[in-house]
């Protein structure tokens, strides 16, 4: 698990340069957090497919690969903490409308990416068997 968290710390920290090269303008604390909507909502799709996949009753139900995935990679990854943080900075600039959009686009692109995740392996499942 702690491997997997580190390289999904690596990993959110090269999603956030990335970002920050090809928008400038919006990265950074208390700017618009685009890496961090991006992080969470990638991170989203990729838990709706580690759990289509090691989730599913007709894998190996170890606890192993569930747990450097799933807690380690992707929750290193992505970053509540972090999203919480640029919510809070938003509002303390008084971007309110800003931090409302933030708010809502995050937990709601998050929750459809999984459920994209998830489902994109469930047809993938049916149709290869």
């Amino acid at each position: 698990m702690a491997v997997g968290g580190a390289l999904g710390a690596v990993a959110r920290h090269a999603a956030f340069q990335m970002v920050g090269r090809i928008a400038p303008s919006t990265f950074g604390i208390f700017g618009y957090p685009l890496g961090t909507l991006i992080v969470n909502v990638a991170g989203s799709l990729l838990m709706g497919v580690a759990a289509a996949i090691l989730l599913s009753g007709a894998n190996d139900q170890s606890v192993l690969p569930r747990t450097f995935f799933m807690t380690g990679l992707l929750g290193g990854f992505t970053t509540f903490s972090t999203f919480s943080l640029d919510a809070i900075g938003l509002l303390r600039v008084k971007a309110y409308g800003a931090a409302l959009g933030y708010i809502g686009l995050s937990v709601s692109l998050s929750l459809i990416a999984f459920v994209c995740g998830f489902a994109l392996l469930s047809l993938i499942a049916r149709a290869v068997s």
